[in-house]
């Protein structure tokens, strides 16, 4: 995302607690600096994109954090997955100090972001989104205004949401095809072809089917997207059983494998209850 708001001749400073990220930040074209509060001053727009909530919490309002360095006037746009709870109290400290705040969470992935071609989901008053538009198409694709502050994390989340669901029970329906002696590979092909197909099947599938379980983000990251959004459907009184079984089923998986990076390690906990695992057509995977 650095690379791409510097290949369009944005001035970028960036920052992050783990140097390694920011010596990767300079070689593609931005600034160092020390910390969140270097980088903020003197700066039209500060982006976040961050683990989670207690990562921005500390980038934002911490030792060292960038909203205290922040001029009136100037926007701070979280494209971090958030939480909405923790991004209302950030964005209400924000506005305090006269900075205007988007919650704008990305969609697509590393290798969207690294093409700029992210899916923003974004919150706020559309003016601002407005103003800052020409340094956010530089990273995205699409940006979608989901409506007032807020909207975006939620939005990112119930995204989240219904694609760990859509895993757990596509692993399911592959589990039962591989006891009942179906290809794998031919039963992927004919959901793919279906009215069950999905962007999981269509896309992500394939991965789990190679042995990867997609480890650009941690089981336990996930779990914490998921609590937030039961606990946002118990807030709302509305109902949110599957929602639940998700969280439950992930926070297993947490149990089982601790935080390792995998957001489909879910999917390995009920590979290890059917014992066998889902792969390409072999035998252990029940397919021919």
């Amino acid at each position: 995302m650095c690379a791409r708001l510097a290949e369009a001749d944005h001035r970028v400073a960036a920052a992050d607690a783990r140097p390694e990220r920011v010596a990767r930040a300079v070689l593609t074209g931005a600034r160092p600096a020390g910390s969140p509060a270097a980088a903020a001053a003197g700066a039209d727009i500060v982006i976040t994109m961050l683990p989670g909530p207690r990562e921005v919490g500390e980038a934002m309002t911490g030792a060292g954090g960038a909203l205290a360095a922040m001029c009136v006037g100037a926007v701070w746009i979280d494209i971090s997955s958030n939480s909405p709870a923790a991004g209302r109290e950030l964005a209400a400290a924000a506005r305090a100090r006269g900075v205007d705040t988007l919650d704008a969470p990305a969609g697509g992935g590393v290798a969207a972001a690294e093409a700029g071609t992210l899916h923003l989901f974004a919150g706020g008053d559309r003016a601002v989104l407005e103003r800052c538009r020409p340094v956010l198409e530089a990273m995205a694709a699409r940006i979608t205004h989901m409506g007032g502050s807020g909207a975006g994390y939620t939005t990112k989340l119930l995204v989240n949401q219904l694609w760990f669901t859509q895993s757990l029970a596509t692993a399911e329906a592959m589990l039962l095809a591989g006891r009942a002696d179906i290809s794998l590979d031919t039963f992927r092909a004919a959901l793919a072809g279906s009215a069950a197909a999905s962007t999981f099947v269509r896309e992500d599938l394939g991965a789990l089917l190679d042995g990867d379980y997609l480890t650009t983000f941690g089981l336990d990251r996930c779990w914490e997207e998921l609590r937030a959004i039961t606990a946002l459907a118990r807030e709302l009184g509305v109902p949110s059983g599957l929602a639940q079984v998700t969280e439950r089923t992930f926070q297993r998986a947490l149990q089982r494998f601790g935080p390792e990076d995998g957001e489909l390690l879910a999917v390995a906990l009920l590979e290890e209850q059917a014992g066998l695992r889902l792969r390409h057509d072999s035998p252990e995977a029940g397919g021919r």
